[in-house]
């Protein structure tokens, strides 16, 4: 069997560690305790949501490369701007960091698998970082396991909605079968898994 080789250029690299940078910075300001210092509130962001954000579109851009697409991430640096300013001043982020841009032949089944990856793939976060938050006793692994369960469920819910440039209306338009299934554990794993993360703690 032939192995997958991820293609990428200076270009995604660059325009990827941008857009991680900036969403890590934008939930620091968010998610920091008075009691956090902003430099390990910007850590534990870099990885609970950073590592969200990241292989969300990296699982966007293997699919569509296993499909012999061209495949790669952009970033929207007005919008990073947008989200770390939004976050400075409201404590409130709206993420719209960039988007993997696809090249080749699609149409509506491939499309929808490709969309389907990323929420995917943060429910499969959600749950490591689950057993991180049960098998750690350092305290600082599991604030980010908490926060880790909470962002990745939220993003899969998110992208999960059936608007605009959202995964959700891609893969509604491919199979509502697979959307509701998606969609439907993606709401149970949001309020189960923080219910099962408070009782452990």
């Amino acid at each position: 069997m032939k192995k997958l080789k991820i293609k990428t250029s200076k270009k995604e690299i660059i325009d990827i560690t941008k857009a991680w940078v900036a969403i890590s910075i934008a939930f620091a300001f968010v998610l920091r305790d008075p009691s956090t210092s902003l430099v390990k509130s910007l850590f534990i962001s870099s990885i609970a949501v950073g590592f969200g954000f990241l292989l969300h579109e990296l699982a966007h851009k293997v699919v569509a490369q296993r499909y012999g697409c061209w495949a790669e991430f952009r970033s929207w640096d007005i919008m990073l701007v947008f989200a770390i300013v939004l976050s400075y001043f409201t404590k409130w982020v709206f993420a719209a960091p960039g988007a993997v841009f696809i090249s080749g032949f699609v149409g509506i089944p491939r499309n929808g698998r490709i969309s389907v990856a990323g929420p995917i793939t943060n429910l499969v976060l959600a749950v490591f970082f689950l057993i991180l938050l049960i098998i750690s006793s350092n305290s600082l692994v599991i604030t980010i396991a908490q926060y880790g369960i909470s962002v990745n469920t939220w993003l899969a819910i998110f992208n999960m909605l059936p608007f605009g440039p959202l995964d959700g209306k891609k893969v509604l338009a491919w199979n509502k079968t697979v959307y509701f299934t998606v969609l439907g554990i993606a709401i149970l794993m949001m309020f189960g898994l923080n219910a099962l993360a408070s009782i452990l703690l």
